[in-house]
C-alpha cells in the first residue's frame, strides 16, 4: 500500500472509515445516454447536473412518458462505473448502473402494483400531471412489485452540456422518426 487510500496501481482502497471512493463524476454529468434493455425498451437519460436527470422512454411498458428535474442520487462506483437511482411520483423506484466505456447498462424497475395494471396512465408528460400521479400511487395497489431487471446496450453517448432545458423538450412520438435510432 502507498498509503491508506490507494492500493500500488494506484486505485481507491476501501475501508470502514472511508468506504466512498473519490467521485469524478465528470464523464456523465451534462450526457445523454440512449439504451435500449435486453427486452427491447428503448429510454434516454439526459444528466441533467450531479443531482437530476431529464428522461423519454421511447418504446416498452410506459413508451411515450417522458420526465423532466427528476431528483436522483448519483454516484461513481469506480472508473467507468456509475450508479443513478431515484424514486417517482408514482411510486416507482429505479436503480440504473452505467458503464459508458463499455456501453453497458443495468437497470432495475419497481414498479408500484398499479403501474403493471394501468401504465397507460403514466404515459404523459409527468411534470403537468405530478397530482395525478400521487392519487394513483396512494389509491394503489402497491403490491405486488412488479420487479424489471434488465441489461441494456448503450447505443448513444454525447456530451450535450449540463442544465440545458432543451436537450429533453418534447414527447418521444413528437422526435423526427428515427431519432432515438442514432448511434456512435
Amino acid at each position: 500500500m502507498t498509503n491508506d487510500d490507494t492500493t500500488r496501481n494506484g486505485a481507491f482502497q476501501t475501508t470502514v472509515e472511508q468506504p466512498v471512493p473519490p467521485q469524478d463524476l465528470s464523464k456523465i454529468v451534462g450526457h445523454r445516454i440512449i439504451y435500449t434493455y435486453a427486452n427491447g425498451w428503448q429510454y434516454e437519460m439526459y444528466v441533467k447536473n450531479d443531482h437530476t436527470i431529464d428522461y423519454r422512454i421511447h418504446s416498452g411498458m410506459v413508451g411515450g412518458r417522458w420526465v423532466k428535474d427528476q431528483h436522483v442520487d448519483l454516484v461513481q462506483l469506480d472508473d467507468d462505473s456509475y450508479k443513478v437511482s431515484w424514486n417517482e411520483p408514482t411510486g416507482t423506484s429505479v436503480a440504473v448502473d452505467i458503464m459508458p466505456g463499455k456501453r453497458r447498462l443495468h437497470g432495475v424497475i419497481f414498479f408500484p402494483h398499479w403501474v403493471e395494471q394501468h401504465g397507460d396512465r403514466t404515459v404523459c408528460f409527468q411534470n403537468d400531471h405530478l397530482d395525478d400521479m400521487r392519487r394513483y400511487r396512494d389509491q394503489g395497489p402497491t403490491y405486488p412489485i412488479y420487479v424489471v431487471p434488465e441489461f441494456a446496450k448503450i447505443t448513444l453517448v454525447e456530451y450535450v452540456g449540463t442544465d440545458d432545458e432543451s436537450v429533453i423538450s418534447v414527447a418521444p412520438g413528437d422526435l423526427p422518426a428515427g431519432w432515438s435510432d442514432r448511434t456512435n
